[in-house]
């Protein structure tokens, strides 16, 4: 039996969610190591939609354990915002069935308002990023910078003080210079006395009770965000996230060791899309590409943004293979390329008039990068509901190998529809 990694093998929105429900029905615990609500999941149990952006996709199942590591960047009012809103469409979320990491850095409304001023002094200047505005990533800079407020903060009112004003040193120096007004110590105090009764009973010793998991034999589903292309180290910097997004993540983000995962499940989107600024060299600004926006209902879930579209990328995913150690792909929205006449496939790239198999790190040259493509032939049928490979065309069941040969990994799942039953299994990650 094995603990399993889910991850994002492209930009993200690779519809890890369904996944990540369908693979929770097995699991004991479910695990969210990185990232914030800035990533957003819908999940469709039993009729019901349910958004998620910061709670593990765990907590709409009864009997299951969801824990917040210390990986993430935690928004108090973001959680209450959530917690509340499962409340109301039937699901209690409480500190039996969810445990947050002691060591987890908080997010604050200074960390939001500092990532909008930056994004729109970039948007002056023609530099932007792309962020959500959510404050993901000045809440990561403190933490690297020794200054976060985390969560075991808010029980200790003695020392909690001094900490905001180490915090406000910094802020309020970027600021000024960023020409707003200073923030005062008494609105931070404030800000965090008013959610610390509804944070605190969910605090816990999170490595502890993995460790405990893990040795009793319980199967624990480590749920990343975002996707490989995001990872501050090896996405396509700086139009990146603020954290590691990659499968290594799943053990310092959470407070396990590197030998307690056993199987790596890349989420992959049998085309590509991407949220906001950077390089995309498959992208098509055509009919191609509102095809696959309209079909496949390409909007982001969190910012409602329209994503950009284009055919699959062997040559991300298969480097994505390689930095997370995939074992199994689930290969995700098969039937929205029900209908084209000819699919392209991006073998691999041109760069300077030479032929390349990988994406370069920098970011001159993830711009000249040009696809080379295979072209094959599509489909007329339909792939839509499939639950067994006999479902399938013969033209999409070619595609799916393809892809497989390509990226050097198997399609352990094949998802035909965003409903969690419409899924056909080839390998159970669980039983690997």
């Amino acid at each position: 039996m094995a603990n399993v990694v889910v991850v994002g093998s492209q930009w993200g929105d690779e519809g890890k969610g369904k996944i990540v429900d369908w693979l929770s029905e097995r699991a004991d615990v479910v695990v969210r190591f990185q990232g914030g609500h800035n990533a957003g999941h819908t999940l469709v149990v039993d009729g019901k939609v349910y958004k998620l952006s910061l709670l593990p996709s765990g907590v709409v199942r009864q009997g299951k354990l969801s824990i917040i590591g210390n990986g993430v960047v935690f928004d108090p009012h973001a959680f209450v915002a959530e917690v509340t809103k499962l409340k109301a469409q039937g699901v209690e979320v409480t500190p039996e069935r969810l445990k947050i990491a002691e060591n987890t850095a908080l997010i604050l409304s200074l960390h939001r308002e500092l990532d909008g001023f930056r994004e729109d002094a970039a948007s002056n200047s023609g530099t932007k990023i792309g962020t959500t505005r959510r404050g993901i990533g000045p809440a990561y800079e403190d933490k690297v910078g020794r200054r976060a407020v985390r969560v075991m903060d808010l029980a200790d009112l003695e020392t909690l003080p001094l900490k905001v004003d180490r915090l406000l040193t910094h802020h309020n120096a970027l600021r000024r210079g960023l020409g707003h007004a200073e923030v005062t110590h008494d609105a931070i105090m404030q800000e965090l006395s008013s959610v610390a009764d509804e944070i605190l009973p969910y605090m816990d010793r999170v490595w502890k009770i993995l460790d405990d998991k893990r040795r009793a034999g319980e199967r624990i589903l480590f749920e990343g965000a975002q996707g490989t292309l995001l990872d501050i180290d090896h996405g396509t910097y700086p139009f990146v996230t603020s954290s590691n997004t990659v499968a290594g993540q799943a053990s310092a983000g959470s407070g396990v060791g590197p030998g307690a995962i056993g199987y790596v499940l890349g989420i992959t989107k049998a085309y590509t899309t991407r949220v906001g600024e950077g390089p995309f060299p498959t992208e098509q600004k055509n009919e191609i590409g509102e095809f696959l926006g309209t079909r496949g209902h390409e909007f982001g879930v969190v910012t409602g943004r329209k994503r950009r579209c284009g055919w699959f990328d062997a040559v991300l995913v298969r480097q994505a293979v390689a930095v997370n150690g995939i074992k199994g792909i689930a290969l995700t929205k098969l039937d929205v390329l029900d209908g084209l006449d000819e699919i392209k496939v991006c073998t691999g790239y041109r760069l300077d008039g030479e032929m390349i198999d990988y994406l370069p790190a920098s970011q001159g040259a993830q711009a000249r990068v040009e696809p080379v493509y295979e072209t094959l032939e599509g489909w007329k049928g339909t792939t839509a509901g499939a639950r067994s490979w006999n479902d399938l065309p013969a033209q999409a069941v070619k595609y799916v190998r393809y892809i497989e040969e390509l990226i050097g990994a198997p399609v352990a799942l094949l998802s035909t529809s965003p409903e969690r039953d419409d899924t056909i299994l080839v390998t159970d990650p669980f039983q690997d």
